[in-house]
């Protein structure tokens, strides 16, 4: 694994972290997950923009937008107490088997 997928996790980490941060804030109503917000958007972006010089944006951006799509539904559902449909489970397995056919045909590797 290269070091640009390194910092495409991390950047889906972070980005995860902060949107959940935003759902806590309740509006932006909270000082501290604001702050975790701002910051963990800050971290994502810059890690995205690393890892954006060997994988081509369009399978970063799939790949990225993707898995966070996946993690972000299943915090909702674990933390926020969020309803997750049949519907919406085979949406989600949907996407992730888009992300492995993706990383799989190749595209993307350096």
């Amino acid at each position: 694994m290269s070091i640009s997928y390194i910092y495409l996790a991390l950047a889906i980490v972070a980005e995860v972290i902060a949107t959940s941060a935003l759902t806590a804030s309740n509006g932006l109503t909270r000082l501290y997950p604001v702050l975790v917000m701002v910051i963990g958007y800050g971290i994502a972006f810059v890690c995205l923009a690393f890892s954006l010089k060997t994988i081509p944006v369009g399978v970063a951006y799939a790949i990225w937008s993707g898995v966070g799509v996946v993690l972000i539904t299943g915090i909702g559902w674990v933390l926020f107490r969020q309803a997750l449909e049949p519907l919406a489970l085979a949406g989600i397995g949907l996407i992730l088997t888009g992300v492995v056919v993706l990383h799989l045909s190749g595209a993307g590797h350096v």
